[in-house]
């Protein structure tokens, strides 16, 4: 896949007011894009199996089936998912990080908006099955939405960390998970949501500005989850154009895609106007909206 210069400024912006309010770490981005920027592997659910044991992955009612993961990489790695290869189906997963770092009491104390519920209002209006990427410090910070989002049926909550610390390096500057604790950050996040009360919880992860390496993934194995990436970045990350990011979306879209979005309104401010665009131009041309689950299933 060919990253445009917006969507990876997109990405390195995002990353860059992230460090700002954690208060770590340099402020300058890499020169590249970091690996998961151009997602490694287009996985096919074909090699999918049930999700373990894991308490992430019980279904908060008995119509739903236990999530699908992928077995793990050679060498025993966290797989990585991106969208479904070869897909003729026109379907189509919507996925939204609700991004807070460890440190961002303060700002949100101060007024900062790191939740955006028109958006998810938004969603539920227009009948949108969605997947959350939340961070556990987020769900701290707005308990009773995520217990609405992680209760509704249209959604599901993923992991995005506790802290959105990278778990790679370079990362657009942001504060790094030291290895020894990747495992446990992530583990930190599912118990946030469990305390907030949220029940549909997915045993899938998205790395921190997307930036992961071998070492990561060989870290993470143990608490056993799917990474998720995507394949259609929609950069939506500080836009000021909504129409902008409609158009990226509908011209990245193909049958199978997974795009990225954020729900978060301080960094992300026009997401819900572009998604009254997108899903109904989406619709129009046959496209169906399925959670992750969904289409890692298919």
């Amino acid at each position: 896949m060919t990253i445009s210069a917006r969507r990876v400024a997109s990405i390195a912006l995002f990353g860059a007011f992230l460090v700002g309010c954690a208060g770590g770490g340099s402020a300058t981005g890499p020169s590249t894009p970091p690996k998961a920027a151009v997602p490694e592997v287009s996985a096919s659910a074909a090699g999918a199996r049930p999700a373990p044991d894991h308490p992430a992955s019980r279904p908060a009612e008995s119509v739903r089936k236990a999530p699908p993961t992928l077995p793990p990489a050679a060498g025993g790695l966290t797989p990585v998912y991106t969208h479904r290869a070869k897909s003729t189906e026109k379907v189509v997963a919507l996925t939204f990080d609700a991004d807070m770092t460890a440190d961002q009491g303060p700002r949100a104390a101060g007024g900062e908006h790191f939740d955006n519920p028109q958006l998810i209002a938004t969603l539920r209006r227009l009948k949108v099955d969605a997947t959350v990427f939340m961070t556990g410090r987020w769900a701290q910070e707005y308990p009773d939405q995520a217990k609405s989002i992680g209760n509704d049926p249209l959604f599901e909550v993923a992991n995005h960390s506790f802290s959105h610390y990278a778990f790679s390096t370079p990362c657009y500057g942001l504060p790094t998970v030291e290895r020894t604790e990747m495992a446990t950050d992530v583990q930190r996040a599912f118990d946030a949501f469990r305390d907030a009360g949220v029940t549909h919880v997915v045993p899938y992860f998205r790395f921190p500005g997307g930036c992961y390496d071998d070492a990561a993934r060989r870290a993470l194995a143990p608490a056993r989850v799917t990474a998720v990436q995507w394949d259609v970045v929609s950069g939506d990350a500080f836009a000021t154009d909504a129409d902008a990011v409609a158009d990226e979306v509908l011209s990245g879209v193909k049958p199978g895609s997974l795009v990225v979005m954020h729900c978060t309104r301080s960094a992300a401010p026009v997401t819900e106007e572009a998604i009254r665009r997108i899903v109904p131009e989406l619709r129009a041309k046959g496209y169906r909206f399925v959670r992750v689950s969904e289409l890692m299933s298919r």
